[in-house]
């Protein structure tokens, strides 16, 4: 079966562009594929035939030459899974398609099995020795940033055993979990007068200019989330179990503790951040919907009117080819080296951007392998924060074309740093708009922004401190849904503050959060980007010289380098606590300026 077609989808948007999936293979049966698929499963047992037990007795050059043709069998299986993937998130109701993706996991997953020897005997080898084996070797010292990051996780490496069974397991324990949330969640419909609708278009509504239509899709949403609240429970309650039963026998201390090192950031670093971000609701969330319920001429606002358009707000539709300016010419304005790899999403099928049912909901942007180029899944339906959602994927695509040349292994960024080339994207853009409005647009865009930024900052930081109590309280026995939605309330409240009037309807809107299933504590990488990008763009605004190549510097590293050392040539340390302070005075500063306009 072959991929999306790449024409164009035209509505009242214009041609929205679909994907075109041939860059990577011709369809689900093609020769190519399986030719790819035999070829590395013989690659693979080859390698553990030959290497199994041996790998802390090679020279360093015969370690390299190991891991060389390591990385190349990680790229062949990545483009592989990359193209299943993609397939399914491009229609997860089609069964051949969902069931290919399984087909898919399950022989990728056993040609895993085969090369899982290399990783963990690679962790055993003694620090002294590997020490001697970089000095020896230039080729092996080349891959010395894979190795180091492999490494943080030699502490809580099981036995081989063990570790082929979790691996073996993967597709049918939290995978498969995985799968059915998705599928669940794609299948859903939303009654909407005579037509019934994804969830991502009511979602959508949300925002709409009129307050029935926004309460509407609030009951609408809430209906149907509650006829289903059971299954998302028992999804929930078992990952979370999943995930304590092996931070157990890994001896994680914390349920959030395997992310710290996977994100290579410091767990000091994020109760920093934590704890600035939840000192700052007063000044930030509670202060910004106190001042927006008084545009909105109430004393409390209903809690589906959080991203309701201020009144005076006539948010026009935006068509793709004007988002596509828009986007190119900020992007242009900070360097036209920036416009020019973002024109390449736009002039190749590179972007699937119409909603339509069965696609996977939100916006991301995959980079497949560094020997193909990454694609960007969006759900544009013309609103200006659709434009900004363009910005934020082009700006993860850029980045992720930038780092692809550090190699398979190594061009993958952690996740807190994933986010700075998206959310930089998503502020160069917004100021290019800003710039050219007039006084009233001004303030409207102004609040949008804010708006954005508190739902990146302050939003998942809650997201954050949601997970850390629900996997808490898993420990002591199963949740039920009323009690999930305690927690979810809890944290909302505290968050987004007084300025709203609650009720039981959202409590299950916990259960529509893809991040909480498919990578538990993913969200703080938000709120760590977005105060990590305030603080790059006070001094790209302070005019610093070089910065455009010192960010361009940034973006090529991939993960070949840390936090700390990223932001050295800017002069900014993360693992400073007033770092966080001045990233969020970037927000409060644009609400004093929205109470000042007000």
């Amino acid at each position: 079966m072959a991929s999306p077609a790449a024409a164009a989808v035209a509505n009242d948007l214009g041609a929205l562009p679909v994907w075109d999936l041939n860059d990577l293979y011709p369809g689900l049966d093609s020769a190519a594929l399986k030719q790819d698929l035999a070829q590395v499963a013989e690659r693979a047992t080859a390698m553990e035939q030959q290497h199994k037990g041996k790998v802390a007795g090679l020279s360093g050059d015969d370690l390299a030459a190991l891991i060389a043709d390591y990385e190349q069998l990680h790229d062949l299986t990545g483009r592989m899974y990359s193209y299943a993937s993609l397939s399914y998130a491009g229609d997860m109701a089609d069964p051949k398609i969902a069931g290919f993706y399984q087909d898919m996991q399950e022989k990728l997953n056993d040609i895993g099995t085969r090369l899982l020897f290399l990783t963990l005997e690679l962790n055993r080898i003694e620090e002294a020795d590997l020490e001697q084996k970089f000095a020896a070797s230039a080729k092996l010292a080349h891959y010395r940033p894979w190795l180091r990051d492999l490494r943080l996780f030699r502490d809580h490496q099981l036995n081989d055993e063990l570790e082929q069974l979790l691996h073996e397991k993967a597709v049918s324990g939290h995978a498969a979990w995985n799968r059915l949330f998705d599928e669940t969640m794609s299948g859903l419909r939303f009654p909407w007068g005579r037509e019934k609708l994804t969830a991502e278009q009511v979602l959508h509504k949300l925002s709409d200019k009129d307050a029935a239509t926004r309460r509407k899709a609030a009951k609408a949403l809430a209906k149907v989330f509650r006829e289903n609240i059971r299954l998302f429970a028992l999804i929930t309650n078992t990952l979370a179990k999943d995930k304590e039963i092996e931070d157990r026998w890994r001896k994680y201390p914390t349920p959030e503790a395997y992310r710290h090192l996977s994100n290579c950031v410091e767990p000091e670093v994020v109760n920093a951040l934590t704890d600035a971000v939840t000192a700052a609701y007063p000044q930030l969330s509670h202060r910004y919907y106190k001042l927006k319920a008084r545009w909105m001429g109430a004393r409390k606002l209903p809690w589906w009117d959080r991203n309701a358009p201020l009144p005076e707000d006539a948010d026009r539709t935006i068509g793709w080819d004007e988002a596509q300016d828009i986007v190119l010419k900020a992007y242009g304005r900070f360097s036209p080296k920036l416009a020019d790899l973002g024109r390449r999403f736009f002039d190749n099928a590179w972007i699937d951007a119409p909603a339509r049912p069965g696609k996977a909901s939100g916006a991301f942007a995959h980079p497949t392998v560094p020997s193909a180029h990454p694609y960007l899944l969006l759900n544009y339906q013309g609103r200006t924060r659709d434009v900004m959602t363009l910005a934020h994927e082009l700006g993860h695509g850029v980045h992720q074309l930038l780092a692809a040349e550090q190699g398979p292994l190594m061009s993958d960024t952690p996740l807190t740093l994933a986010e700075t080339a998206s959310v930089f994207g998503e502020q160069l853009t917004f100021r290019a708009l800003l710039d050219a409005a007039g006084p009233e647009r001004r303030k409207i865009m102004l609040a949008s922004k804010v708006e954005d930024m508190l739902n990146t900052v302050v939003r998942q930081t809650a997201f954050f401190k949601f997970e850390r109590d629900i996997h808490a309280a898993r420990r002591q026995g199963e949740l039920t849904p009323d009690r999930i939605g305690e927690i979810w309330m809890n944290v909302q409240k505290q968050s987004l503050g007084p300025a709203f009037r609650f009720d039981a309807d959202y409590s299950s809107f916990w259960c529509y959060i893809p991040h909480f299933i498919h990578s538990p504590f993913y969200v703080y990488a938000y709120a760590f980007g977005d105060c990590l990008v305030n603080a790059l763009y006070a001094r790209y605004q302070d005019a610093e010289a070089g910065f455009q190549e010192k960010y361009f510097a940034m973006l090529k590293a991939g993960g070949t380098l840390r936090h700390k050392e990223l932001l050295q040539p800017f002069g900014l340390d993360a693992s400073d606590p007033a770092f966080w302070s001045k990233g969020l005075g970037i927000i409060s500063g644009f609400i004093d300026e929205l109470e000042q306009l007000s």
